[in-house]
């Protein structure tokens, strides 16, 4: 899931309700999938906002290292959007 060209350091996901290898951390989700941040800081800064902009499945996380999982129900409370997490056909979240 990972672009090959930059770079080869990324996000481990933390221990948590998902199998290491059946999930990806919400700082990857923020930063590659929904182009919500630019870089590290800015996951920082969107995830541990006061007003706890982002739930998943109705809890507010601040761990920007949350494993996401299969049918995970992800909130941005500011925009007013909801995302599940699925797999594609070809495997990818």
């Amino acid at each position: 899931m990972l672009d090959k060209l930059n770079g080869k350091y990324t996000v481990r996901p933390s221990t948590g309700p998902h199998k290491l290898r059946e999930c990806i951390p919400m700082a990857i989700l923020l930063k590659q999938r929904l182009k919500y941040a630019l870089c590290a800081k800015d996951v920082m800064s969107i995830v541990n906002d006061k007003d706890g902009l982002i739930k998943v499945d109705g809890k507010i996380r601040r761990d920007t290292r949350y494993p996401l999982g299969m049918m995970d129900v992800i909130t941005i409370e500011k925009t007013n959007e909801f995302f599940r997490i699925l797999y594609d056909i070809k495997g990818r979240f």
